[in-house]
């Protein structure tokens, strides 16, 4: 990991005694016991979907099952903040998410851009009208990210550099969220799950993008839900849930264990 107090421990005659003595994985322990971590973002940080709320998060609806949670219970961190809330878009993470960050935060998770660039509205009109009012729906949406996007990632990565100059931040993206030619029988036509696949993907691209040229990392998620998507036979994602339409299209408690989990892991 490129975290400060990582660097410094590991220079240390301690860490070199805890190496000498245990081995690898006390070194493990005392590199992460020894970081201070914050969670940002969206519901696909906070974990709607998965269940499990703390009732304190209110409509934040952040879960005990929310990969940020399940990172802290796995490396107890020194500190933990977890600020991710359900429905923030750029400017909600600027405003409200930033106050744990401080020249003492190594490690910084983000999940942002897929409320701004209007996720909810592109799987609302695609589930309730027609297959090119879909396609439409989803173009705007991929212009908006052409266009708009990219200038408020940057004001957040800005953000989160200033408040946090040392931190090692990682920038997760989101799954694609149709196996095509899958088990559905009914629901959207191929072409709009194509469709909005590849808007994922586009948007996954243009926040990639900005994350590197902040010198983030951008961790994509998608390898970790191949094979898992909806139309799968072991889907990590939900689909339209009409008796809880706010659930519907977000990892379950699986995807956040067997797809967020990872991919974060896979970058540190």
């Amino acid at each position: 990991m490129r975290l400060s107090r990582f660097a410094a421990l590991s220079s240390s005659l301690l860490l070199g005694a805890v190496l000498a003595l245990t081995g690898a994985g006390a070194a493990q322990a005392a590199e992460t016991a020894a970081l201070d971590y914050v969670a940002l973002g969206d519901s696909y940080s906070s974990g709607v979907g998965s269940g499990s709320y703390d009732s304190a998060s209110g409509d934040c609806k952040r879960s005990t099952k929310a990969y940020p949670v399940l990172w802290k219970n796995a490396n107890a961190p020194s500190s933990f903040a977890f600020t991710a809330c359900s429905g923030a878009r750029t400017g909600d993470v600027t405003a409200n998410q930033l106050g744990p960050l401080s020249a003492a935060t190594d490690l910084v998770s983000i999940t942002i851009g897929g409320n701004d660039a209007g996720f909810a509205d592109v799987m609302t009109t695609c589930v309730l009208q027609s297959e090119a009012t879909c396609i439409n729906r989803v173009n705007q949406a991929k212009a908006y990210v052409d266009t708009t996007l990219p200038g408020k990632l940057d004001s957040v990565y800005d953000a989160i550099r200033s408040k946090a100059p040392a931190a090692h931040v990682v920038v997760l993206g989101y799954p694609r969220f149709y196996q095509l030619n899958g088990g559905c029988i009914a629901g959207l036509s191929e072409n709009e799950r194509s469709a909005i696949n590849n808007a994922s993907d586009y948007l996954n691209a243009a926040t990639a993008k900005r994350a590197a040229d902040h010198g983030f990392t951008f961790a994509s998620v998608v390898p970790a839900f191949t094979g898992h998507e909806i139309c799968s036979s072991s889907s990590w994602l939900h689909s339209v849930n009409w008796l809880n339409i706010g659930e519907s299209y977000h990892p379950t408690a699986a995807g956040q264990s067997g797809g967020y989990l990872p991919s974060l892991n896979g970058v540190l």
